[in-house]
């Protein structure tokens, strides 16, 4: 605390008196913290918060019994709304892989679904690779798949984590689709972590 001051009160400036308040008044000087949680939309009234990157990993799903070659859309349609994978307001992704049988397991991120909307546009074309120039390749201008990995080894029953920087950052309508190329039937668990 600090002692300061007091100004002379409304009397005093009317010439009722000429002494202040006080002598001295007691000010606090603590700093309290605050979160900005977001803003108001003045037109709306809603507030727009700020994102936070994931807690935990989270949109788990467990895929039974992919044969060798076959392929599987992880976030698929889950009853608690977490697909597709909206990226809208993260840049980086965490992504998990659990398989039963070690191997290799083919990766392409690709458009979930046409009932949701890429913000406003629909229908979009599901399944479909996605496709554009990453910041790194910028000079060459040639698009391209932004993920696909042919062929990349997965060990067996421990979960394989890999980080996305980048590259998948406002996808508003996110999925992937993964290839069982291990050699054997596979029960593969997926799991994702998105960060700001």
């Amino acid at each position: 605390m600090v002692k300061t001051i007091t100004p002379f009160s409304t009397r005093a400036k009317e010439g009722a008196t000429d002494s202040p308040l006080g002598d001295f008044v007691s000010v606090d000087q603590q700093i309290t913290s605050t979160a900005n949680a977001g803003f108001y939309d003045a037109n709306t009234g809603k507030l727009t918060g700020i994102k936070a990157s994931d807690r935990d990993f989270g949109i788990m799903q467990t895929d039974v019994g992919i044969a060798n070659g076959a392929d599987f859309t992880s976030p698929s349609t889950n009853a608690d709304g977490t697909w597709p994978l909206n990226m809208s307001g993260y840049t980086d992704l965490l992504i998990a892989i659990k398989p039963s049988n070690g191997g290799n397991y083919a990766m392409t991120g690709v458009m979930a679904t046409d009932s949701v909307p890429f913000y406003n546009l629909s229908p979009t074309n599901a399944g479909q690779a996605l496709r554009g120039v990453k910041a790194a390749e910028s000079g060459s201008g040639t698009v391209n798949n932004i993920l696909y990995d042919a062929a990349e080894s997965l060990n067996v029953d421990v979960w394989n984590i890999f980080i996305l920087q980048s590259i998948m950052r406002q996808q508003p309508n996110l999925a992937f689709k993964f290839t069982n190329n291990s050699g054997g039937i596979s029960t593969i668990e997926t799991a994702f972590m998105r960060l700001v």
